[in-house]
C-alpha cells in the first residue's frame, strides 16, 4: 500500500557533495536554489571540493553563506587566457585549462618548486607534491568561522582517507572538533597537493577512495528520517567514446562518480531489510517481544524514510578530461547557474511528497 508524505521537508535536510574541482561551483549552485527557497541543510557531508564548499556554508550563519560562496569562487575564478590558436587542432579546453594551473589557482594553490628535483627525490610526504596549498589555509581561515562549526548549528562531515592504512576515515563536527587541518585533508589530492597530518597520522582526499559520501548519512546512528540532496559533479553514464581524449574523461567520470548508483542500491537492500525486521517484530506476541532476545533482533530493524534527491550536474559544451581543471568565470558561472536550476527544479517538484512504499527505507527521486 503507497504512502504520501504531508509534511513540507519530512525529516532533517542533507547536503552530500561529491569532489570534483572546479566543477564544484555545480554544488554552489544547488545551495543556492536551496537558500532561496529557505531550505538550509542540517547536515552538510563533503569530500575535496565538497569539503571545501561545506565548511565555508557550516562555518557561517545562514544569512551570510551564500555572499561568502561567491566570494570564494570569485577568488579562485582565474583569468581567461586565449587558447584560440589551438582550438582548430581540438586542443583549446586542452590548453587553456592547463595554462590556467601552471602558475596555480589564486586562493588555492601554489606550484611547489621542489617538485623541479624530480619525481623520485625524497621530499618526505607532507611536501611530495607539485603544488602547494598554503594559499588554501589562509583562504580557508578567512572564509570560515570554525568556532560556529564547533557550535552545531549545522553539522559538518568530510571524508578522508589515510595514507598509511589506506582506510577511508570522517570527521565528524557532531563527535569531535572539525577545523581547518580537516577540510585541507579532505581536498588534498595527490600527487598535485600533499597530505595533511592529523593527530600524527597523514590523510589524503576522500575522493581516492569514495567520491561519493552518501553512505555516511545512510550508516549514520541514530537512524532519522532524511531529505538528502546529492550534489554529483560526474557523469555515471554517458556515450562510448571514440577518441583518446574522450577515453581520459570517460576514465575521470566513471573514477570519481563512485559507482554511486550501486552504493544506494545495496544500501536500499540493507534498509529494507531493516523495514522488514521492524514489521517482523510487530507480529511477534507481545510476551515474545518483552524478552532480551527478541528485543536484541528487533534492535536491527528502523522505520526511518531517507528520500535521496540525486543531483547531476550536466555536461559543459566543450569539456574534456581537464574540466575539473576549468577555473575560469565562464566555466564557473555556467556551472553554479546549473545548479541553481537544477535545484529549483526539484524544490519545486517536492518529489518528497510523492506516494512511496512504506516498507522501503531509501527512496530515491530521479
Amino acid at each position: 500500500m503507497a504512502k504520501t508524505n504531508t509534511n513540507k521537508l519530512p525529516g532533517q535536510v542533507v547536503l552530500v557533495m561529491q569532489g570534483g574541482g572546479a566543477l564544484g561551483a555545480f554544488q554552489a549552485g544547488v545551495y543556492e536554489g536551496m537558500h532561496e527557497a529557505g531550505i538550509e541543510p542540517d547536515w552538510v557531508v563533503g569530500t575535496s571540493i565538497g569539503a571545501i564548499n561545506g565548511a565555508i556554508i557550516a562555518g557561517n550563519k545562514p544569512e551570510k553563506r551564500l555572499a561568502r560562496l561567491r566570494d570564494f569562487w570569485e577568488l579562485v575564478a582565474s583569468a581567461p587566457t586565449s587558447s584560440a590558436p589551438w582550438s582548430a587542432f581540438g586542443l583549446g579546453n586542452l590548453i587553456h585549462n592547463l595554462g590556467a594551473v601552471s602558475s596555480g589557482i589564486p586562493g588555492f594553490f601554489t606550484p611547489n618548486l621542489r617538485a623541479l628535483y624530480g619525481s623520485n627525490v625524497s621530499a618526505g610526504i607532507a611536501d611530495a607534491s607539485f603544488y602547494s596549498t598554503d594559499p588554501l589555509r589562509d583562504t580557508l581561515d578567512h572564509f570560515v568561522n570554525f568556532g560556529l562549526i564547533a557550535q552545531g548549528m549545522t553539522r559538518l562531515t568530510l571524508g578522508a582517507v589515510n595514507v598509511a592504512s589506506g582506510r577511508m576515515r570522517y570527521f565528524d563536527s557532531r563527535d569531535d572538533a572539525v577545523g581547518l587541518e580537516h577540510v585541507m585533508a579532505s581536498g588534498a589530492l595527490p600527487p598535485a597537493f600533499p597530505a595533511i597530518e592529523i593527530d600524527g597520522e597523514y590523510y589524503w582526499d576522500g575522493g581516492i577512495y569514495s567520491n561519493t559520501p552518501l553512505e555516511v548519512v545512510m550508516d549514520d546512528k541514530p537512524r532519522r528520517d532524511a531529505v538528502i540532496f546529492a550534489a554529483q559533479l560526474w557523469q555515471q553514464e554517458d556515450e562510448l567514446p571514440n577518441t583518446v581524449a574522450k577515453v581520459m574523461s570517460r576514465l575521470k567520470d566513471i573514477q570519481y562518480s563512485s559507482r554511486a548508483e550501486s552504493h544506494t542500491a545495496r544500501q536500499q537492500q540493507i534498509h529494507h531489510l531493516r523495514h522488514v525486521v521492524r514489521e517482523l517484530g510487530r507480529l511477534m506476541p507481545a510476551a515474545l517481544r518483552a524478552t532480551p532476545e527478541a528485543k536484541e533482533l528487533m534492535d536491527w530493524g528502523c522505520g526511518t524514510v531517507m528520500h535521496i534527491l540525486p543531483m547531476q550536474a550536466p555536461a559543459v559544451e566543450g569539456e574534456d578530461h581537464t574540466k575539473d581543471l576549468d577555473f575560469t568565470p565562464g566555466g564557473i558561472r555556467a556551472r553554479w547557474d546549473a545548479g541553481r536550476e537544477f535545484a529549483q527544479r526539484k524544490i519545486a517538484a517536492a518529489p518528497w511528497n510523492d506516494a512511496y512504499d512504506p516498507v522501503m527505507g531509501i527512496v530515491v527521486h530521479a
